[in-house]
C-alpha cells in the first residue's frame, strides 16, 4: 500500500497580518494612516458606549496604543486580540478577518492580502465576553 502524502496549503505570514492588523487598529482607533490600503471597520459594544464620562474614548485610544504582544495572548503571532485596564476595568479588543465580498459571513481565505481581507475590530467590556 503506497501513501500519497499532501503537501500542507499554504499558511499566511503571521508577521504581515500582525503588521496589517497593528497598522488598521491604529487607523482605527488613533487615526493615523496605514502604508497601503486597509479594508476595515470598527464597533464598540453599547456597554461599552453606556460607561460614559469619556471612558470609550479611553479604551479606543489605549487599543489603538497596545503593543504587549506575548505567546499567551497571541499564540498564532497575528496581533489580533488584547486587553487594557481604563480605569480599573478590563476591556478587551478583538480583530476577526473576513472575505472582503462575503458581507462577513465567511472567514479570509487569505488573511495576509489587504485586498481581499475585511478586518473587523470590536472593542467590549470583558464582562460582557
Amino acid at each position: 500500500m503506497s501513501m500519497i502524502v499532501q503537501p500542507e496549503p499554504d499558511r499566511p505570514d503571521s508577521s504581515v497580518i500582525a503588521a496589517q492588523n497593528d497598522a488598521f487598529r491604529k487607523l482605527a482607533c488613533l487615526g493615523v494612516p496605514p502604508a497601503q490600503p486597509i479594508q476595515g471597520r470598527m464597533h464598540v459594544t453599547r456597554s461599552l458606549m453606556e460607561v460614559g464620562d469619556g471612558f470609550m474614548a479611553e479604551a479606543v485610544k489605549a487599543t489603538g496604543e497596545f503593543a504587549t504582544f506575548e505567546p499567551e495572548n497571541d499564540p498564532e503571532g497575528w496581533h489580533d486580540f488584547g486587553a487594557v485596564e481604563i480605569r480599573g476595568e478590563t476591556v478587551f479588543w478583538k480583530i476577526d478577518l473576513y472575505e472582503a465580498d462575503s458581507d462577513f459571513r465567511y472567514g479570509a481565505e487569505a488573511p495576509d492580502n489587504p485586498a481581499t481581507t475585511m478586518r473587523v475590530l470590536t472593542i467590549m467590556l470583558a464582562r460582557d465576553w
